[in-house]
């Protein structure tokens, strides 16, 4: 059977017979697609008992009918699971977060209308969001930016460290932190630095929703350094916390 050629629906062949089975098949495909929207990407195992309709994005480690599924999107659709391939630059509503997600470099990660996309230079998947406000740029190609970037952390163990860093020469406002999915293990957590532990926010809440913007002073970092996350009251057996970097970044002349 023929498709087309983006979101694979079936296409109706000259003089073919049940023309109705073909067109509802891809009516079927279009309602999951179009406008989507999933109610989490952080659960791993499928629910006992999922309403018609329901999607999800499955996360890395999902188990039972999700297994072997990451990254795919889940559909209950006449009683069972059907998974389906994201392209290049879909775009999915998470309600368990309410934030927006883009597909791209092979994984899920954050959206922004005026977003860079930054990508893990060992994998090559999305591992941050990140957004970027050129206030002057010389002829030399020397810049004055404002950045925003962010990365979504999974918890475990006595602390976390970042993957994105507060660049060398970077001068920092705040590091702003929400919690997308409920902390477990730890009472709450501190973020911070190496040495500095709740130097953006101490006692932060483990529930699903609780937030914190993280300001201080503003301060010149001379070497890349890494946001640490710190459990308090037991180590982290889990849990996800999406930490968002907010600094001025000097470019020097480039000529």
């Amino acid at each position: 059977m023929s498709t087309t050629a983006h979101l694979n629906l079936p296409v109706i062949a000259a003089a073919q017979s049940q023309k109705h089975v073909t067109h509802n098949e891809a009516l079927a495909l279009l309602d999951v697609v179009v406008q989507l929207s999933v109610i989490s990407n952080s659960v791993t195992n499928p629910p006992a008992d999922p309403a018609e309709g329901a999607r999800y994005i499955v996360p890395a480690g999902a188990a039972g009918d999700f297994a072997g599924h990451e990254n795919k999107i889940a559909a209950f659709t006449a009683g069972a699971w059907e998974f389906l391939e994201p392209g290049t630059g879909w775009a999915a509503w998470i309600e368990s977060a309410e934030t927006m997600q883009v597909f791209s470099g092979g994984a899920w990660g954050s959206f922004s209308s005026v977003a860079g996309l930054g990508t893990d230079p060992d994998t090559g998947g999305l591992a941050f969001q990140q957004e970027k406000t050129v206030l002057s740029e010389a002829d030399s190609k020397a810049q004055s930016q404002f950045v925003t970037v962010d990365e979504e952390l999974s918890l475990a163990g006595g602390s976390v460290d970042s993957s994105v860093l507060i660049p060398n020469r970077a001068i920092v406002f705040c590091v702003s932190t929400r919690t997308v999915e409920a902390v477990t293990g730890a009472a709450s957590y501190d973020c911070g630095l190496a040495g500095e532990q709740s130097k953006f926010g101490g006692s932060l809440g483990a529930a699903e929703g609780s937030n914190n913007a993280g300001v201080i002073g503003p301060q010149a970092f001379y070497s890349d350094t890494a946001v640490r996350l710190t459990a308090n009251g037991g180590d982290f057996s889990g849990g996800k916390v999406r930490i968002a970097l907010h600094y001025f970044l000097p470019v020097v002349p480039q000529s």
